[in-house]
């Protein structure tokens, strides 16, 4: 049942990515171009679900002690803010400003199957193994983080 949630999930929050053409790069670009030729179609998107998402928190989820179809929340167990976090943010956000795409939309395009996308998924898996190498060599100078 668990998995068939998640299918359906994700499934759904691809068709909102789709449909919000979260999913076009240029779409992204142009929404972060704000000094240029910049498209604010995105801001309705994030507006829209916020007012979905803030009530149904605020009157159901909140509320609750366990999810209905697991054993437990699974929530970050980290709640400060450090170097680390402010560096992978960072670096989040330049990658996702120069190319236009950020993880959830670059698998939803992963099935048309562009060069681009595989490459991009590819670095990007990649990306995402590069802190704990980092972490190791920052340990040999005596950096350590939390």
């Amino acid at each position: 049942m668990i998995i068939l949630i998640a299918l359906l999930c994700g499934i759904l929050f691809g068709l909102g990515l789709i449909i919000s053409q979260m999913v076009d790069p240029n779409k992204v670009l142009h929404f972060l171009d704000v000094t240029g030729n910049w498209d604010p179609s995105l801001a309705f998107v994030m507006f829209s679900a916020l007012v979905v998402f803030v009530p149904i928190y605020h009157l159901i989820i909140k509320h609750k002690t366990k999810p209905k179809f697991t054993q437990a929340f699974h929530l970050p167990k980290k709640v400060t803010i450090d170097l680390p976090l402010i560096l992978g943010a960072s670096v989040f956000g330049i990658g996702w400003g120069i190319s236009g795409i950020c993880p959830g939309p670059a698998l939803v395009n992963i099935t048309g199957g562009s060069p681009k996308i595989l490459v991009f998924i590819v670095m990007m898996l990649i990306g995402m193994h590069i802190p704990k190498y980092a972490k190791m060599l920052l340990s040999k100078f005596r950096y350590t983080y939390k």
